[in-house]
């Protein structure tokens, strides 16, 4: 047995296998989280906030967690596909739909160039490069006023038209569930496929990979151009079902969140990172007494949870199943 299938052996039993299973509890929790909102706007609102945050962190998972590469730069990513949004509703007559075609290709060809150039950086040093970038890009919106609005942003955004559809804002609100639901699973199928299992090896023994003639840092570029166009997919959303974006709506804190929700949730697997922006969102922005030390909380909440379930309320819950299945499965003694 070579290094390689050695080291992806290892990453296969390492993290669980969720397929269909983690779809329909998915699926029941996104059913669970659209009748709680109804039709309450403060709900709704809740809710694309969650949406968003679990797509960057949705975003992050495939190069962070699987590929092993921290970059910070997911705040201008999504800013990307907000403002595409803003953009093509403003300044063209296109289709709405365009913008969710032009946003996450754009962020994927800016994250495979600043890939390129961070190549030689690895650690610390790329989240402070890609950190700066993120920096860089938010001091370009505020200053190119002729395109972005300058810091006043774009607003009054024209309602998407799907042949003479316009959906309502509870239809755009299932809608974004939906496309979580659907982007977890395909992430989830595509972590546990022959390109993901390398990916993950790739992480743990990248010489191994090398040396069986696998590029690593081709790999690299195409996790990240993943990741970026699934958090400006998010960002679009967002955009859209609040009607208008500045430079502030996408911020360094979200990143620094999304770093987060999937040590919450549970890293082994992308629906992790959803359960923990259900999370994150329910801990700062859901509890009026505690908006002020809401941050605080869920940091402390991630203390817990690595020290007491270090695989995340899923992982946890995995676990706890397991041991409550297995002792239903035990015969009773008989004397």
């Amino acid at each position: 047995m070579t290094a390689t299938s050695t080291a992806a052996a290892r990453t296969r039993h390492a993290e669980p296998r969720n397929g269909l299973g983690g779809l329909a509890l998915g699926a029941a929790a996104a059913v669970l989280i659209l009748l709680w909102a109804g039709s309450n706007g403060y709900k709704q609102t809740l809710v694309m906030s969650a949406v968003t945050y679990a797509m960057i962190a949705l975003g992050m998972y495939v190069p962070y967690l699987m590929a092993g590469s921290l970059s910070m730069a997911y705040s201008a990513y999504a800013g990307i596909g907000g403002y595409a949004v803003g953009l093509i509703s403003t300044k063209t007559g296109l289709p709405m739909i365009v913008a969710w075609i032009i946003g996450p290709i754009v962020a994927a060809v800016l994250a495979v160039i600043l890939g390129l150039v961070t190549s030689r950086l690895s650690g610390f040093f790329l989240a402070a490069v890609t950190l700066l970038f993120g920096m860089a890009f938010n001091a370009f919106l505020i200053d190119a006023e002729g395109i972005s609005g300058g810091s006043a942003g774009l607003g009054n955004l024209r309602s998407l038209s799907l042949l003479g559809w316009t959906p309502t804002p509870y239809q755009v609100m299932v809608g974004s569930v939906i496309v979580v639901c659907l982007t977890a699973f395909l992430l989830d199928r595509m972590r546990l496929s022959p390109w993901g299992v390398i990916v993950r090896t790739m992480r743990d023994a990248p010489r191994a990979v090398e040396a069986v003639g696998v590029r690593v840092p081709v790999l690299n570029l195409v996790a990240l151009a993943i990741g970026a166009a699934i958090a400006a997919i998010g960002g679009a959303l967002f955009t859209y079902s609040a009607g208008s974006i500045t430079p502030d709506t996408f911020t360094l804190n979200v990143v620094f969140l999304a770093i987060f929700m999937p040590l919450i949730g549970g890293s082994g697997t992308p629906w992790g990172a959803a359960a923990g922006a259900v999370i994150a969102v329910e801990l700062t922005l859901n509890f009026p007494a505690l908006q002020a030390s809401g941050t605080l909380l869920l940091a402390l909440g991630v203390l817990v949870i690595l020290l007491v379930a270090p695989h995340g309320v899923i992982g946890y819950a995995d676990k706890l199943r397991t041991r409550i299945w297995a002792s239903l499965r035990k015969e009773p003694h008989r004397g």
